[in-house]
């Protein structure tokens, strides 16, 4: 659920009213006429967010059977009380996480329920991603699916660039060129920031990963066939240390802002850039809309190999967030069927209509039309598009937080220490080979499709 959105959206959203005992231990109340109720915890999404949620996935599950009532509680301290909850064998039905890497850690513990029963029940393996689906597998059993993928790419204010006289970039040397001339014109050459969140790290060592390293030199890294030592992962490291110094990275407000602080200087024209993943649709919602009258002025590419022969374009594939079964739920078939109903093509046409940036539901066939929406809903499905047209050509690199074990995606959250001087790349690397040595150990490494060479 990208957890430093906590601080993004402040306490002020929070929705009262959560408390463990509602989930009687696992066991799900009456929902009324004979059914039986199924919770789900959602992070504190705004008041917009939450009636969508509740008109798309609550009202519409409700409606598409007769056994079950769905349920969801909004509470921006989710991840918290998810913990202590499955700590107790209690907790909602539904178990929603930061992503494949969360559920890891409590599927180990056996927290969750095994779901591959469920995925040949309903054809999963066969309707998402290749990636996404074995990103939520230990030991040949599925665990969590990804609710939406997400890419890593350039956000860009086009007025920005028409001032600079720049165009959009499609090379590293032309995005530099541009952010130079941004710092030069007292602007920042991009807006993005760790503040209140300090996994957003893993954004830009991944990007970096992807486009310096390259996927397969990751995925070999992953599998165990390359050190993370090696020279093409250092280099990695060493070239997005350059970036953050050079003030690439926020210039000197990395520590200073968020994702939401970031999308309104993007909007008011300080900046011609924002990195970071595509969820960021949704901070860009408040600043690029109908009202302001500048939905036209964002845009968003993919981010530009740095070395060459990498596979063109490529993409850093992640995703929000993931979905589980309690192992403690009473009602596990229930839990499934909402999991497949978010599955859907159906789903993904209704909720992106109002809610870009979160719900590109992996599928093989993601066959939702740009054209059939508008504003950031369209540039987003767009994005989406292009994403899984990149995925199935190979080109895509690994989003530390989805693919990699929990406690590696966890070191590579301390980058900064090399941003900031403090450590070599050469030891920071040694210190996340030895902790991916012990998770290998453990078999917490999800099996991954080889990306293109």
């Amino acid at each position: 659920m990208d957890r430093w959105r906590f601080s993004v959206l402040g306490a002020g959203l929070m929705a009262a009213g959560l408390v463990l005992t509602a989930c009687s231990g696992g066991t799900s109340a009456e929902g009324g006429a004979g059914r039986k109720t199924l919770q789900l915890w959602f992070w504190g999404a705004s008041p917009q967010q939450q009636q969508t949620m509740r008109t798309v996935l609550v009202d519409g599950f409700d409606k598409s059977q007769t056994k079950y009532k769905l349920q969801v509680t909004f509470n921006n301290a989710v991840d918290q009380n998810v913990q202590v909850a499955l700590s107790a064998n209690k907790g909602p039905d539904i178990v929603y996480g930061s992503g494949p890497a969360f559920s890891a850690a409590y599927a180990v513990r056996g927290k969750l329920a095994d779901m591959t029963p469920y995925a040949e029940k309903y054809g999963w393996k066969d309707r998402i991603l290749a990636p996404m689906y074995e990103s939520g597998t230990m030991k040949g059993k599925l665990y969590s699916l990804p609710n939406s993928l997400e890419s890593i790419g350039v956000f860009y204010n086009k007025k920005v660039l028409a001032k600079l006289g720049e165009g959009v970039p499609t090379t590293y040397a032309e995005l530099t060129a541009a952010m130079d001339k941004a710092k030069a014109a007292g602007l920042y050459p991009s807006v993005t920031g760790n503040k209140g969140w300090k996994p957003v790290n893993q954004n830009y060592i991944s990007m970096f990963l992807t486009h310096v390293a390259g996927g397969k030199a990751v995925y070999d890294a992953l599998q165990g066939t390359a050190k993370w030592t090696d020279p093409r992962i250092l280099k990695a490291v060493q070239t997005s240390a350059t970036f953050y110094k050079k003030g690439y990275l926020g210039g000197k407000d990395y520590s200073n802002l968020n994702f939401l602080e970031s999308m309104q200087l993007l909007a008011q024209g300080k900046s011609p850039f924002f990195f970071g993943p595509t969820l960021a649709f949704q901070f860009a919602d408040s600043y690029f809309n109908d009202r302001a009258g500048n939905t036209g002025d964002l845009g968003f590419t993919a981010f530009p190999n740095i070395s060459p022969g990498l596979p063109s374009p490529s993409s850093t594939l992640g995703t929000t967030a993931s979905l589980s079964i309690n192992a403690h739920s009473a009602n596990k078939d229930g839990a499934a069927e909402v999991i497949d109903y978010m599955m859907s093509e159906k789903f993904a046409l209704e909720i992106n209509k109002t809610w870009p940036g979160y719900w590109a539901v992996p599928l093989k066939k993601f066959a939702l039309d740009p054209n059939s929406f508008t504003g950031l809903s369209k540039a987003f499905v767009q994005s989406a598009e292009d994403t899984i047209k990149i995925v199935n050509q190979g080109n895509y690199g690994f989003f530390a937080g989805t693919f990699f074990p929990p406690a590696t995606a966890t070191a590579f959250t301390d980058v900064d220490s090399v941003w900031l001087g403090s450590e070599s790349a050469e030891d920071f690397l040694a210190n996340v080979q030895k902790t991916f040595d012990g998770e290998k150990a453990k078999g917490l490494v999800p099996p991954l499709p080889e990306p293109a060479s």
